[in-house]
């Protein structure tokens, strides 16, 4: 089956489709040889540690570049580097002994995988000040990692497609008669095939979602399919389609449209019915700065640092203080909003690992009767 953390590092590498490079100013080699990295330098009988944290880099590791590290840097004097490197290469590299990383920032899916690995430290949330009362969901406050923030898959339609009228659910977006027009939604090779927006269009509520009932989102499928015109593999073909007027809606990965829309484009999200999925913090087995990753992690989980985070870059806090820092006009366009919090709903990471295998298989066969 597709493999979808190649997807989340598409997402993430970008969003509007940026693929700038690494998010920092030295890059760790992948290949390195030993973990201790102790360095000359910190002035002010600071620490001269450095840090090394795996994110996905582009655009994404640029905003943490600008209001993560460099802050925790300047008020700690611990040096950040920063790798770019995928799951199996670091699941390897810990079972090796030698990560050649201090602390993980990836995907709740990952993490779940690396818990069954036995690879990455538990976590003493005594540690973590800053997670204790801080309105965390529990979702994102597991053994082995602490949601950092959320990304959401969204609706998006033209505002000029109906006369001003506007979809208010995934029911309106099955609903080809009331709204026409051709549709696009995300296929297997983007990431999770979207059943959860299939079953909310047939009428299960929001709080009912999981277990999945697979049969019925398929059946709900069906009558949808003569009208989608394509199953979308990447994260910018979406806005391609709606902008070219191919499709009058489409799912998108959440921030993939702000630039169209910035440009004036006649483009618009809907969040009811919005699937959340989150990253997370962790701290391999083998680390050789343990006292340092939990420093960072807990800085990392301030709330004006998340907040300074969501300034620069369309992922939502999952600290619900940051948005008292955050500009209404910031706030009102995350997946973490108190609204979208809402109307929308967490993706079951646990359900879907079970049954990925799955469901890629009937989503092929559905796809290709």
């Amino acid at each position: 089956m597709k493999d979808s953390r190649i997807d989340r590092r598409l997402f993430l590498r970008g969003i509007g489709g940026a693929t700038a490079g690494i998010a920092a100013a030295t890059t760790l080699s992948a290949c390195g040889t030993g973990t201790s990295r102790s360095v000359a330098g910190g002035g002010g009988g600071k620490s001269s540690k450095t840090l090394v944290v795996r994110d996905s880099g582009g655009t994404y590791g640029d905003a943490n570049q600008k209001a993560v590290y460099d802050a925790f840097t300047k008020e700690t004097g611990i040096r950040i580097e920063v790798v770019n490197i995928q799951y199996a290469q670091m699941l390897a590299q810990i079972q090796q002994g030698r990560p050649q990383f201090d602390v993980i920032d990836d995907s709740m899916s990952d993490f779940l995988r690396f818990k069954k690995a036995d690879a990455t430290e538990e976590l003493d949330y005594d540690r973590l000040k800053n997670a204790t009362n801080a309105g965390i969901a529990k979702t994102l406050v597991t053994p082995n990692a602490i949601g950092k923030n959320y990304w959401a898959s969204v609706m998006a339609f033209r505002t000029d497609a109906w006369g001003g009228k506007k979809p208010s659910s995934w029911a309106d977006f099955w609903d080809t008669k009331a709204f026409p027009g051709s549709r696009s939604l995300q296929g297997l090779d983007a990431d999770r095939p979207e059943l959860e927006f299939a079953l909310l269009a047939d009428g299960v509520p929001l709080d009912k979602l999981y277990p999945l009932d697979v049969d019925r989102a398929f059946k709900s499928l069906d009558t949808i399919k003569g009208s989608v015109k394509k199953f979308w593999d990447t994260g910018a073909l979406p806005g391609v389609l709606l902008g070219r007027k191919e499709v009058v809606a489409s799912s998108v990965w959440h921030g993939r449209l702000d630039a169209l829309i910035k440009q004036g484009s006649p483009l618009a999200y809907q969040w009811n019915g919005a699937r959340r999925q989150s990253n997370a913090y962790g701290i391999p087995k083998g680390t050789a700065n343990l006292d340092a990753a939990y420093q960072f992690i807990d800085f990392a989980l301030r709330p004006d640092v998340q907040a300074a985070y969501a300034e620069l870059y369309p992922m939502a806090p999952s600290v619900p203080a940051a948005y008292k820092k955050l500009s209404p006009s910031v706030a009102a366009n995350l997946g973490s909003s108190p609204e979208h919090l809402r109307t929308g709903f967490d993706l079951d990471v646990a359900w879907w690992a079970e049954n990925d295998d799955m469901v890629a298989k009937r989503w092929q066969e559905w796809a290709h009767a």
